[in-house]
């Protein structure tokens, strides 16, 4: 999305028109970051080609005039014409994804994003943007793209910091560590914050998870960032969860620093639970890979774009038997507890009706939204399907995290 905005900047740099340009925008993120990080920006043009996501953008911001196109299919002349101040860069993940192919800049999908490197040299480019971000997954930090990516920003005059950064760091229930990298071209030579300014945004008190902890990577070594979780083995306990697992879930659900998952969930007289409630087939055949989370908890999985739609590894699933009705918090684990004990032992149908006491429902599409930093504004077009929704969804970003840092970038 290209976007001319006015940038709130110190007295270092001058504040005026300037122009900014997101890429790769099946994410629909864009303008509410804008309004969450406090920078004004009117979006000049929105580029993206998924039918779905074009349609939400639109239903949010009709006033802005949306190009349905690939960013390769962009002329070094209209680029210039835009006259673009800053580009926010959210390359497709697939090539990057530790459980894909990890085709990195071999696969075709990075297409768009080579070409917005190979612009920007000065040779070609008019004018260079004076700031750049660029988001991407866990595994993006130690490919060939990022280490193009450096070299050309280097070769532009860029200063800039690498830093991994969960929503749980602001205080949301939500595990979504990423790749961020911002960069800052300036004539009067002041580059990007420091990297314990750009972590002091991310100032958090409590400690349960070191993996979920905001960290600036060493430039010169991105591989000795330690993994978003370390894989760690104990003894089986109910479910197919291990000693390690449940206590890494204690310390999380103990920090008092994020918030609570009720903060986030919609009121249960506006949501029509049987559109919600996981079906018997779903029950008996992944519940001992769900991850749990009651509204008392202070976390929950990564959502993805599968999300209502395939059940392993696309985000937590909500506990709302009466007990978590009741907010009894040590009675709700209990119950779930007493469930899963010894599960398979029972019939088939015994396991469905111990299974349907929990009442275990997928978080709506509003929820897992609010749980990504979207402002209550935000909305989806009725004819929008719920898989839809999940999809555009999981593809996205957070908002408040991408704001913290335009703040972080343009300060």
């Amino acid at each position: 999305m290209f976007c001319s905005c006015t940038s709130n900047v110190s007295s270092t740099y001058r504040t005026d028109n300037s122009a900014a340009v997101k890429l790769h925008s099946s994410h629909i993120y864009i303008m509410c970051v804008s309004a969450e990080s406090g920078i004004p920006a009117q979006v000049v043009a929105a580029i993206d080609i998924n039918t779905t996501a074009n349609q939400v953008y639109r239903h949010n911001f009709p006033d802005t005039p949306l190009w349905n196109k690939t960013i390769e299919g962009i002329s070094l002349d209209d680029f210039n014409k835009l006259s673009f101040d800053m580009i926010l860069m959210s390359p497709p993940c697939q090539p990057f994804t530790r459980i894909g192919r990890q085709g990195d800049v071999q696969d075709p999908r990075t297409k768009s994003f080579l070409y917005i490197l190979d612009l920007l040299p000065r040779s070609r480019l008019s004018r260079l943007p004076r700031f750049f971000l660029l988001e991407n997954v866990k595994g993006f930090e130690t490919s060939s793209a990022r280490d193009l990516m450096v070299q050309t920003l280097k070769d532009c005059g860029y200063t800039f910091e690498e830093i991994m950064v969960s929503p749980t760091s602001v205080g949301i229930p939500n595990s979504r560590l990423r790749y961020y990298l911002l960069a800052k071209i300036s004539p009067e030579n002041v580059g990007i914050q420091t990297s314990s300014e750009v972590l002091g945004a991310f100032s958090r008190h409590g400690e349960s998870d070191s993996s979920e902890q905001p960290r600036v990577m060493a430039p010169t070594n991105p591989g000795t960032c330690q993994p978003e979780e370390e894989i760690q083995r104990g003894r089986i306990l109910y479910k197919l969860e291990t000693t390690t697992d449940a206590q890494r879930k204690e310390n999380q659900n103990n920090d008092l620093s994020v918030r609570q998952i009720q903060d986030y969930l919609e009121p249960q007289s506006e949501i029509n639970m049987e559109l919600y409630l996981l079906p018997p087939k779903t029950l008996l055949r992944y519940a001992l890979l769900m991850d749990i989370v009651q509204p008392t908890c202070r976390r929950s999985t990564c959502f993805t774009k599968g999300y209502g739609w395939y059940v392993e590894g696309t985000g937590s699933v909500l506990q709302c038997s009466e007990e978590t009705e009741l907010k009894a918090v040590a009675l709700s684990a209990v119950q779930m507890k007493s469930v899963f004990r010894g599960l398979d032992q029972h019939s088939e149908e015994d396991k469905l009706q111990r299974l349907l006491k929990l009442k275990l429902r997928y978080f709506t599409p509003r929820e897992v939204a609010n749980l990504m930093g979207f402002p209550q504004s935000f909305s989806f077009p009725a004819q929008v399907p719920t898989k839809q929704q999940y999809k555009v969804l999981g593809n996205s970003l957070n908002v408040v995290v991408v704001a913290k840092l335009l703040r972080q970038l343009v300060s």
